[in-house]
């Protein structure tokens, strides 16, 4: 089957599939992902100019803003399920 004529959803679990079986196929799960730590590391200590300590503070920052826009998009995603369930929101009572 051609890759162009999977729905969206068909080639999700395509992809789900091809990554469960890689995982599974890794013996040394920490050494396959240790190349891309590193990179990131690198990234928070170049934009830190050297210094460590920056280089900590920024990669904090990186990780808290992450949570933060994530707690923002599960409410989101919380309040337009409630508002699907209700008919609308407050408005449709009105």
């Amino acid at each position: 089957m051609r890759p162009e004529s999977l729905t969206p959803a068909e080639r999700r679990l395509r992809g789900q599939l091809a990554s469960h079986e890689s995982w599974a196929n890794t013996k040394d799960r920490t050494a396959r992902t240790a190349p891309a730590r590193a990179a990131l590391d690198q990234k928070f200590l170049d934009q830190a100019g050297g210094d460590p300590k920056r280089a900590e503070s920024l990669r904090k920052t990186y990780y808290a803003r992450l949570a933060f826009e994530s707690a923002k998009a599960r409410k989101a995603k919380s309040q337009a399920r409630r508002e699907s369930l209700d008919g609308g929101g407050s408005d449709a009572a009105a």
